[in-house]
């Protein structure tokens, strides 16, 4: 069965930010689990056949000026259709003061209304980005995520490989560290996965025969990020001499993370290989297939080959870590 997330309205009210009109109780015991939100316009005309309680409804000028503009009964019986069906949450947007009966109705059926100051589609926007986000589909991997140039890049690999030693040189390189051994991911649209590292090890980085190290205050606030969407899975392995490993670049190797395909490298360790230094042709790489440009193609162009030829495949990697 898939977890179900939730947030507290105590964190919502802290993080976007918005002002407390009414609550039934302390925000901190009402939770909120859907990342949709809704104008309840149609239901103050007694059309519910879809409505959701547990989404985050929306009262902005319309809706206000709709309902000043009803007698003062048709008013309470229009706004009761709404808190009867005890959303989960109700926003005033533009600063609107709450209506004559409102409170009474949300103290009633236990509804908590806050007010933001701002318009109701930027208020709109601004809930679903964030309720998108932290009430996200989400999985914790072992690896190390990093971004190279722009590029957030997944290091995957057995303990030893040197995923943590990996990073440390991309730091001293100018790049950012986002996780080190647990790797927070979470699916913030149907695209889009964003990594980051759990609170109580954040900036935190383990190297073997050296111990816990702070990134944060060992190279500064320059050399770490709070999140970053991956773009590139980066997988390293012990150098096996009998596996024929990529050396053109042609095919297009993915793994999937939550339904979402992600590019994928397989990187050989060998002593002697500059890891930080593959990793980094690698993120700049990505970053120009995704612009249209393909060097192995151009190669096989400029030598004469034609399409016919050579055909790329498209092929899943399964991926590990220990």
């Amino acid at each position: 069965m898939q977890n179900e997330y939730h947030v507290s309205l105590e964190k919502m009210i802290e993080d976007i930010p918005f002002e407390v009109v009414y609550l039934p109780k302390e925000a901190n015991k009402i939770e909120i689990y859907s990342k949709e939100v809704s104008r309840p316009g149609l239901v103050f005309i007694g059309y519910d056949d879809y409505f959701e309680s547990r989404r985050v409804q929306f009262l902005g000028l319309n809706e206000t000026e709709y309902l000043k503009s009803l007698p003062q009964d048709e008013r309470l019986r229009a706004m009761e259709l709404l808190f009867q069906k005890k959303p989960s949450l109700v926003v005033l947007t533009r600063s609107l003061p709450s209506l004559d009966g409102m409170l009474t109705l949300a103290d009633r059926y236990g509804v908590p209304i806050v007010r933001s100051a701002i318009s109701t589609s930027s208020c709109m926007s601004q809930t679903i980005s964030y309720l998108s986000r932290i009430l996200a589909e989400r999985v914790t991997r072992h690896g190390v995520m990093v971004e190279v140039y722009g590029e957030g890049v997944l290091i995957l690999g057995n303990s030893g490989v040197g995923k943590s030693e990996t990073a440390i040189e991309l730091v001293k390189r100018g790049h950012r560290l986002i996780a080190d051994d647990a790797v927070e991911i979470r699916k913030v649209s149907a695209t889009t996965l964003l990594a980051s590292a759990p609170e109580n090890i954040r900036h935190f980085i383990s190297l073997r025969g050296v111990g816990i190290l702070n990134a944060c205050r060992l190279f500064g606030v320059g050399a770490v990020k709070l999140t970053e969407r991956i773009d590139l899975i980066v997988q390293l392995e012990p150098w096996n001499r009998d596996k024929v490993y990529e050396q053109l670049g042609l095919d297009d190797d993915y793994a999937e993370i939550l339904g979402i395909r992600v590019p994928v490298c397989v990187v050989p360790v060998q002593p002697g290989r500059n890891l930080s230094i593959i990793i980094e042709a690698a993120a700049m790489n990505n970053r120009q297939r995704k612009m249209g440009e393909n060097a192995a193609l151009e190669l096989m162009q400029k030598l004469g080959m034609t399409d016919e030829e050579f055909v790329p495949e498209t092929r899943e990697l399964e991926l590990w870590s220990e």
